[in-house]
């Protein structure tokens, strides 16, 4: 797929204009660039989907309750460590410049800041159904 095709399908789905810098930075990649994140999509039509963008901060050791999304969710750590396990994984520490990927529906069992001392921030790119809540708790 050529970047045109790419770029018209990203902007057909909703999300071209937030990712289209990142697409012309990667028309224009040297040998010192590298692949921060890939992940294959789930089999869903987004027709009547939007994605929603989201500037998550967490205190000092703070962490949110289990909860799951509608959709599939992308992160990406912005400053400190991050503590992430979905159902059925193995607990994982994020750290500044990764990402991680959230299948339809999974249960996030821990969501929260690593460290006792220093604040944590991510960005959470949430696709869901229109109309229905971004995050549920179980």
């Amino acid at each position: 797929m050529n970047r045109r095709v790419l770029f018209q399908t990203l902007v057909s789905t909703g999300i071209g204009t937030m990712l289209s810098p990142l697409i012309a930075r990667a028309s224009n990649a040297t040998d010192g660039d590298q692949t921060v994140f890939e992940q294959d999509l789930p089999r869903v039509l987004l027709d009547n989907w939007k994605m929603t963008a989201l500037e998550v901060t967490y205190a000092p050791g703070e962490m949110d309750q289990a909860h799951r999304h509608p959709g599939f969710v992308f992160g990406y750590v912005l400053q400190g460590s991050l503590r992430f396990q979905l159902d059925g994984q193995t607990a994982t520490t994020y750290h500044a410049g990764q990402m991680f990927y959230e299948f339809p529906g999974s249960v996030h069992r821990q969501s929260g800041n690593a460290s006792t001392t220093e604040p944590a921030r991510l960005l959470a790119m949430i696709f869901a159904p229109r109309g229905q809540p971004l995050t549920t708790n179980v």
